[in-house]
């Protein structure tokens, strides 16, 4: 499981030359690892803004998730009390649905179409 980010012109050369869309090194693998750790950031910051718990970030945590499109390694963002329990990928959960793979295409493919 390489440390990658998301290059849309990579993937669309990578996808020409035959590579497969799914899988540990499919296109989307590294697509959506980024755009959950960014979820998933975006989810602290405002836990973090809105809490009365006195605490504030404490590293991540590293763990294994399979997605429709691959396994990847995530790095789950954490605060010192312990109290900070994501949404999008809870504590202890290691599979992520279908439909939030989908959810995170669409939300990429508007923002795209966007830019």
């Amino acid at each position: 499981m390489r440390n990658q980010s998301f290059n849309f012109d990579e993937a669309l050369k990578q996808l020409q030359s035959g590579k497969n869309l799914l899988g540990t090194d499919g296109i989307l693998t590294p697509l959506i690892k980024q755009l959950t750790e960014a979820a998933l950031q975006a989810e602290i910051e405002h836990y973090l803004s809105t809490t009365s718990i006195d605490t504030r970030k404490n590293g991540y945590t590293r763990k294994t998730v399979k997605s429709t499109s691959g396994q990847f390694e995530l790095k789950t963002p954490r605060d010192r009390s312990g109290a900070f329990e994501p949404q999008l990928i809870k504590k202890n959960q290691t599979k992520l649905s279908e439909d939030i793979d989908n959810k995170i295409l669409s939300l990429f493919a508007l923002g795209h179409e966007l830019s």
